[in-house]
């Protein structure tokens, strides 16, 4: 008997085969470049975290120095009243630490990436670049193997407490009313760097 129309049917099975095929390669290939956006993006929120620690652990660091210069400096009222004013020495080791913070993060401070600007009067500003040790990886898009993120913080150190007018720095007023009284004699034990300067991330230029 014959067997028209199902004579077709292996032929149509062998053309369809090579679009199942394609189908099958392209949503391969559109599954793995997603897994490499996503990779792009866990690096670089990793790159990013390395960053904000290391810019707090620079701001934080020249915080413990100006605390210290203050206390050192409090019986000359010019010199303890600039340490308060963000008018100290250079951070001695800020940017060390911040390069110290990015390793425990598995990331590096780029080249000329610690950077920081002084006074007078407002908040100090330690803006710091770092850049992922680790590669995003092999993948479908070119160039990721040697690809590395990059990410920047800015933190800052702000004076809490200014000298009250024409009492030099032993009398002290801080934030939300506070008054502080400083005797360079008996120097409060309880007295810490967080009560006469606060640290904070801030937003960048970028």
């Amino acid at each position: 008997m014959p067997r028209g129309p199902l004579s077709g049917a292996p032929r149509d099975a062998g053309q369809a085969f090579p679009v199942y095929v394609v189908a099958v390669a392209g949503l391969l290939f559109v599954a793995l470049a997603v897994f490499a956006v996503g990779m792009a993006g866990a690096s670089k929120n990793g790159a990013q975290s390395a960053a904000d620690a290391s810019a707090l652990a620079a701001a934080q660091s020249y915080r413990d120095q100006a605390f210290a210069g203050f206390l050192r400096d409090v019986r000359t009222a010019d010199a303890g009243r600039r340490w308060l004013m963000g008018l100290g020495d250079a951070p001695a080791s800020a940017c060390a630490d911040a390069d110290r913070l990015a390793g425990r993060n598995d990331a590096e401070v780029a080249g000329g990436g610690c950077r920081f600007t002084a006074g007078p009067g407002a908040a100090t500003a330690f803006d710091v670049t770092v850049r992922a040790r680790k590669s995003v990886g092999t993948s479908v898009v070119p160039g990721t193997a040697h690809l590395h993120a990059e990410a920047s913080a800015r933190a800052l150190l702000a004076p809490r407490c200014r000298p009250e007018p024409g009492a030099g720095p032993l009398r002290l007023l801080c934030d939300e009313g506070r008054e502080l009284r400083v005797d360079p004699d008996h120097i409060d034990p309880l007295l810490e760097a967080k009560d006469l300067f606060a640290v904070r991330l801030a937003a960048t230029d970028q």
